[in-house]
């Protein structure tokens, strides 16, 4: 359906766009002027060791150089105090009505508390915040006296950050009344739609019951708003907004969730509901069972949704329980897409290219970063759009910058091109492609696996590891022992060009194995830190999308962080994700009849295996490009197992035979 038709159909139902637009835009001003503006202020306090400790070289008495990492266990247990009922019940009777917050300042390493009220009287808040830091001095007083720790050994707060004047925070009231405007609009728009195709299925009734007249063929109005749209086009617009705009940057009412990508994902569903509401596409047959897995997500993500509901969550779990709902419907956006609206294999073929080159544009952004030693992604401001994260910046590891090109963090770079580097190598070797150049076949599989160690993190290794250890075994020997001799060359060449990322490389796999590694330890301490968040909800978890690291912690896996907002129903929904992109890959492989579908099949095959492994080693779908990339994958895996089904259900079918006098061909006779 083009653009041109559904604006025809809306100005045909204007009955139902113009009462619902009108009523949204109202409610959205009501909220604007019966709303209360919210106000935040802040303190950072300290933790200083003792003065004994202090005493002891190398601080020769000064108690905030020993301000190190000892005291991130009594620091925790001071926040769990704080945010304790009990606390909660003395804060109030101080006169602390206002929620408030407490936790670890972020991206610190020390034990640097950060305390925050908020509330609609400015000069409440801030009576409340200059409370709040002197109840928590006051508590880790209590705490260690209760302890009996000696006067010489106390430990004590310092504030370091006084309560701030309070700031409005105005983000909460606009995401309210977007809400409200968004809900109306798109349900006045789904309702025109619902409506046109139950007339067009009557009108089409009425009309076979009646003898056909033979009418002149309408004359098509040709026009930009009258092309057709499949969903080839609508996703390779995502994949250019996905690949190169900052995925940090959104729109300030969705938070991280709005990234421009996302929300044209979200225009693209709508798309499919008109087309399909309006009777002008079925879903393609035998791709249901990647949206039945969705379906299972869903129900996680809604009993997740159900469960926070019911508990007492703050302010900001709420907002991150209704962004997880959004991020959901991106995710189930891309699925639809590729999965039911995929009519044609050429251009799910033409998609599939188009991912490859641009992810490949996205390595070369990469190697970049990696030489310039900067990061590109600081110099990309557009209008509109708002940071979704604290601070874009380099990241180094060693002597090496970590490059992470359009991308959130070097992670997300490495695991986006090792799920998508097995299509590049599979698109490298298909015959179909042997008439192009040499270059453009092998560039993207030379950028993409060649950014990959760049980004100096055992994700990426690993990532490499597996797409050789799934792809190569089934080639050919000859290709298989010429892939074994280029990777051994490339090890060379890195060694060379690149003095010290080798050694670098293995000395964190080394450190990882000996348990010696600061990161692993870290990680490490956080999983013993989640589980009382588990027992808390264990089977639905606290809400999906409410986890987040202002609140809580960096969990840096996606199956520890599943766990805590969608329980185990979550991490059982997740894993028939993963299962069913295996799945996908491997069914593709038996049913193909060609070599060149064989090696498709193993290429979905590796890629869900690498998302399936990596997803261990950092919050994976907490990147909207990694889970973007991760979710079209997974839809187009079922569009090719359609595809393939049907092609091989044609072959099995037996020859029709044709009569005797259809195949006797009139003899030509001679005359003379």
């Amino acid at each position: 359906m083009s653009i041109g038709e559904i604006w025809a159909i809306l100005r045909r139902r204007w009955y139902f766009m113009v009462p619902f637009t009108v009523l949204s835009l109202l409610g959205g001003a009501y909220l604007y002027e019966t709303v209360p503006v919210s106000y935040e202020s802040q303190s950072s306090v300290a933790l200083l060791d003792s003065s004994a400790v202090a005493r002891l070289a190398p601080t020769f008495g000064n108690p905030i150089s020993n301000a190190g990492g000892s005291l991130i266990v009594t620091a925790d247990v001071l926040i769990r105090t704080l945010e304790s009922s009990d606390a909660a019940k003395e804060l109030h009777g101080r006169g602390v009505t206002d929620p408030y917050t407490t936790g670890f300042a972020p991206d610190s390493e020390s034990p640097l508390l950060v305390l925050s009220v908020t509330g609609t009287d400015r000069e409440k808040v801030l009576e409340e915040t200059d409370i709040l830091t002197a109840f928590a001095g006051e508590q880790l007083d209590a705490l260690q006296a209760a302890a009996k720790v000696p006067p010489a050994y106390l430990v004590q707060t310092a504030p370091v950050v006084l309560p701030q004047t309070p700031v409005a925070e105005s983000k909460n009231r606009y995401q309210g009344i977007a809400a409200v405007v968004i809900v109306g609009v798109v349900s006045a728009f789904l309702l025109s739609i619902l409506v046109e195709g139950i007339t067009v299925v009557r009108r089409r009734r009425n009309a076979a019951a009646r003898p056909r007249q033979a009418r002149a063929p309408a004359r098509e109005r040709v026009g930009w708003l009258n092309r057709r749209v499949d969903a080839t086009a609508i996703l390779t617009v995502y994949l250019a907004l996905a690949f190169f705009i900052p995925s940090n940057l959104a729109l300030p009412a969705l938070g991280g969730v709005g990234t421009p990508a996302n929300v044209f994902a979200l225009l693209g569903l709508l798309w499919y509901l008109a087309t399909w509401l309006g009777g002008r596409i079925l879903p393609a047959p035998g791709t249901r069972f990647v949206r039945v897995s969705m379906c299972v997500l869903g129900t996680a993500v809604l009993m997740a949704y159900i469960a926070d509901a019911m508990r007492e969550s703050s302010h900001q779990e709420i907002l991150g329980a209704d962004r997880g709902l959004i991020g959901y419907l991106v995710w189930v956006s891309l699925v639809v897409l590729t999965s039911a609206a995929m009519q044609e294999r050429g251009r799910l073929d033409v998609l599939m290219r188009r991912v490859v080159v641009l992810a490949s544009v996205v390595a070369a952004i990469g190697f970049y970063d990696f030489f310039a030693a900067t990061n590109i992604a600081d110099s990309i401001h557009i209008p509109g759009l708002q940071t979704s994260v604290a601070q874009v910046s380099a990241m180094d590891r060693g002597a090496f910058t970590r490059p992470r090109a359009t991308t959130a963090q070097p992670l997300e770079f490495a695991g986006m091109l090792a799920i998508l580097l097995p299509f590049a190598i599979q698109q490298a070797f298909d015959p179909v492609r042997r008439h192009r150049h040499v270059l453009r076949r092998w560039a993207p599989v030379v950028l993409m696996g060649g950014a990959l160690p760049l980004s100096v993190s055992r994700t990426s290794i690993i990532g490499l590891l597996l797409v050789a250890l799934v792809m190569v075994p089934r080639w050919k020997p000859a290709r298989r022992w010429a892939a074994i001799g280029v990777m051994t060359a490339s090890v060379a060449v890195f060694k060379v060009l690149v003095p010290g990322l080798i050694g670098t490389i293995t000395g964190l796999f080394a450190s990882f194995l000996s348990n010696s590694d600061s990161s692993t330890q870290a990680r490490t301490v956080k999983y013993s830190a989640i589980v009382p968040y588990l027992k808390e909800h264990p089977l639905f978890g606290r809400g999906f999308g409410t986890f987040t690291p202002d609140l809580y912690f960096f969990t840096d896996n996606q199956y520890m962080l599943t766990l805590a907002e969608m329980g185990a129903l979550g991490l059982l929904a997740l894993l028939v994700l993963f299962i069913t992109g295996i799945h996908h890959g491997g069914a593709v492989r038996r049913l193909a009849r060609t070599e060149s579908d064989r090696e498709l099949g193993q290429a979905f095959f590796a890629s869900s295996l690498v998302a399936l492994v990596s997803s261990a080693t950092f919050d994976s779908l907490s990147f909207p490009m990694f889970a973007g990339m991760f979710f079209l994958v997974l839809g187009a895996g079922g569009s090719y197992l359609g595809f393939v089904r049907r092609e091989a259900a044609a072959a099995a079918l037996p020859a029709v035979p044709r009569k005797a006098s259809e195949g006797r061909l009139p003899q030509l006779v001679e005359s003379r």
